[in-house]
């Protein structure tokens, strides 16, 4: 039961945080379909830092956490400056908002793989082994001894548990409140329902929507680092095994409300938990993987977190309401 909970949250947070930052965007009246692009940049941008920090020996063991929250600032700054193609085509330039989300996701991974041939000669990029020790193997996210006896909810919540998890757990909230608990999240908010309306209070929608768009792009990166140090086993790739469009699932079948994103992230965290530890999930603790006895393939398993997608959507977006505006450039002479 903890390897099953601790995998789903391993899955459903980059895919919490990511939903968000695709209702930033669009709460503002901005589609954001490079949220895949800016993960898979996100990613690089995070297992690169630490290869060069641990290269040049800037952080010690002792300071591992201080280097993961660290990387994690990093992958968000230079996830909202990638946002800003997406924001200057979409806002500035008015361009259509599904095809420069398009590009930028089929920008991301040439450029990644090209960065990581050039940088570091080879097709994959990795965090040296010993680097997962720093945030996790050594000590829990609290300072418990790997092998201490803490109990069910201690080993649940405390051991094996990358800090990241607790900090995206918390800028989740934040975020949330902000959006919906301020004046800046109202103000944001009208510019993707009305923009006219919002103007006319003399709020400036162009300002709005690049915020909007650049919070969206620093939640995208941190979701990818995330992504790379959990599910992808510390390494970037050029992919995210879709992460980025379950995101946008995610946050449509959340109904862009945060509640029901983080409820629905779960929901499929535990189906791309099962897609990827069916083989050796004990549900019985007899020791035995049932999921692999019952003898169906292997292809469902990996089939099953988007087979659920298209279900879900097919029965949940009738009801989904999105931003009224959300596409359609701003003009301020239109009514």
């Amino acid at each position: 039961m903890v390897f099953l909970i601790q995998q789903t949250l391993t899955f459903a947070i980059p895919l919490m945080i990511v939903a968000l930052a695709g209702v930033f965007a669009e709460r503002s009246g901005v589609i954001n379909l490079a949220l895949e692009g800016i993960m898979i940049f996100g990613a690089f941008v995070g297992v690169y830092f630490i290869k060069i920090m641990q290269e040049k020996a800037v952080f010690t063991v002792s300071q591992g956490q201080l280097l993961l929250i660290t990387t994690m600032l990093v992958c968000a700054v230079l996830g909202a400056v990638f946002s800003l193609l997406l924001s200057f085509s979409a806002i500035t330039l008015k361009a259509d908002q599904t095809i420069g989300g398009t590009a930028l996701n089929l920008l991301a991974p040439a450029l990644v793989l090209f960065l990581i041939n050039v940088l570091a000669k080879q097709n994959v990029l990795n965090i040296p082994q010993s680097s997962s020790t720093w945030f996790m193997l050594k000590k829990s996210t609290f300072g418990f001894e790997k092998d201490a006896d803490i109990g069910f909810f201690g080993e649940l919540f405390l051991n094996k548990v990358y800090l990241s998890t607790y900090i995206c757990i918390f800028v989740f909230i934040v975020l949330s409140i902000i959006l919906y608990k301020t004046r800046f999240g109202l103000r944001l908010r009208s510019c993707g329902e009305n923009p006219q309306a919002a103007a006319s209070l003399g709020i400036n929608v162009y300002k709005m929507r690049y915020a909007g768009t650049t919070i969206s792009g620093a939640l995208a990166g941190i979701g990818g680092f995330v992504y790379a140090l959990g599910a992808a086993g510390c390494s970037s790739t050029g992919d995210v095994a879709g992460f980025g469009f379950l995101a946008l699932a995610v946050m449509i079948f959340g109904n862009w409300n945060p509640g029901n994103i983080a409820f629905s992230a779960v929901l499929f965290g535990l189906f791309k938990c099962i897609a990827a530890s069916y083989s050796t999930l004990d549900l019985n603790g007899d020791g035995k993987a049932l999921l692999a006895e019952i003898g169906i393939s292997s292809h469902f398993y990996r089939l099953l977190p988007y087979l659920v997608t298209l279900i879900v959507l097919a029965f949940t977006s009738k009801k989904s309401r999105a931003p009224k505006a959300e596409g359609i450039p701003y003009d301020k002479g239109a009514r």
